[in-house]
């Protein structure tokens, strides 16, 4: 059990736990995309040809790199080694920079190589070419390259590694998780693309997650990502039967599909972006339904607008709701505590709590574990809320994200 110290006395709990429903509780329900092997998918965009960028890294000792003979002589040695396993190698030019010296090939395949050789001993090869996608041709494969390390070990490389290739060509197979690192995603194609007045919307196909919706190049829902949805509404814990709910967000429709399977009395869901929700019904409809399909009927309404406009009317006709949740922005990075974003969540959770019923709840995810800090400047942001506020959290592997994700479950400390 974590404790948030409030200003005043008052303290707001924090539950953690890891939500072990990854496998156990949706394993009958996890979408993959082999479930859908006739779904038509009409690509946008798919590659034709891809830049490749391959790096390697290397060491000597620094006492073979500290004057110009020994420069010499080191890259003179590796570019015989290079020769040997890059077709019609030919040197282009020779830079003595600060900090080392630099070699700029042309080779096969249209390629260019440079080396560079650091004065403490690090030495770099990034090798560059275009190539089909569909092409089994690599310019340098994984066993000429261990033949290659083998021999590079007479030039006096200590330690040696050899990265993926980058791929960059039609579109972006990369994204990143909340703490900035590189994925790699299987996309083969681009199935919707448009910029609207809001955000950049694209459906991805990826071959492991089925179809993926991505919004300002940062991944948001897949069809293998169930977990997302039913964590955040903790499924088979929290009672949705006969209550009224709003949701902030949630274009992609899979939290008001799921929510709806549990018999509320009404959902109402605030979303901005039309161009997302129109995405979602024609690419997404295994993990939204037919709810998009449609602005209202008798157990739920979606209203296209701003949601702080209908939290304000909200709050003035004094409505109250069992549920709220917050499917907007995740929780942010940004250490300005005064930055727009941070003052846009204070802004949604202020009135949020301002529309609970004193039993009712706010529900919303907040960011990738490993953001520690963000979170806990969140969590202590809570805790200086009045009235006091009960904070439970929970996590989940969200497959898309590639990355455990924290989910907040947030009622009144006082219920009366």
């Amino acid at each position: 059990m974590e404790k948030l110290q409030r200003a005043t006395d008052n303290t707001v709990k924090v539950k953690s736990d890891i939500c072990l429903i990854l496998w156990l509780r949706s394993k009958n329900r996890f979408l993959r995309p082999s479930l859908f092997p006739n779904r038509p998918v009409i690509p946008v965009k798919k590659p034709e040809m891809s830049v490749y960028t391959l790096l390697l890294d290397f060491s000597v000792d620094p006492k073979n790199v500290k004057n110009e003979s020994h420069l010499s002589l080191l890259s003179s040695n590796i570019e015989n080694v290079l020769r040997d396993y890059i077709g019609n190698l030919k040197l282009i030019t020779t830079l003595s920079i600060a900090g080392g010296s630099l070699n700029i090939y042309s080779g096969d395949m249209g390629s260019v190589i440079s080396l560079r050789i650091f004065d403490n001993g690090t030495i770099t090869v990034n090798i560059e070419y275009l190539k089909g996608d569909d092409s089994d041709i690599n310019i340098l494969t994984l066993e000429k390259y261990r033949k290659m390390e083998h021999n590079l070990r007479g030039c006096g490389i200590l330690n040696d590694t050899r990265y993926p290739p980058i791929h960059r060509g039609t579109f972006s197979r990369y994204f990143v998780s909340s703490d900035d690192r590189l994925l790699e995603y299987d996309i083969d194609s681009i199935l919707f693309e448009e910029r609207s007045p809001y955000q950049k919307v694209q459906v991805v196909h990826s071959k492991s997650l089925g179809n993926m919706l991505v919004l300002d190049d940062l991944q948001n829902i897949s069809e293998a990502d169930l977990i997302y949805t039913e964590t955040l509404m903790l499924r088979g814990k929290e009672d949705y039967k006969d209550k009224e709910i709003v949701i902030l967000g949630g274009g992609d429709g899979a939290l008001l599909y799921e929510l709806l399977k549990e018999q509320p009395k009404h959902v109402t869901m605030l979303e901005i972006d039309e161009v997302v929700m129109r995405a979602c019904k024609q690419h997404m409809r295994s993990i939204c339904g037919d709810v998009l399909d449609q602005k209202s009927t008798s157990n739920y309404q979606i209203i296209v607008g701003d949601c702080m406009k209908s939290l304000d009317q909200f709050v003035k006709e004094d409505r109250k709701f069992d549920y709220v949740f917050g499917d907007l922005t995740d929780v942010p990075i940004a250490d300005d505590s005064e930055s727009e974003i941070w003052n846009f969540v204070k802004k949604y959770l202020s009135l949020s709590f301002k529309i609970l019923k004193p039993t009712g709840k706010f529900m919303s995810h907040g960011n990738g574990a490993c953001c520690s800090l963000a979170l806990e400047k969140y969590e202590n942001y809570l805790a200086t809320i009045d009235p006091p506020l009960v904070v439970n959290k929970c996590q989940a592997f969200i497959p898309s994200f590639m990355e455990f994700w924290v989910f907040y479950q947030i009622h009144f400390a006082n219920k009366g």
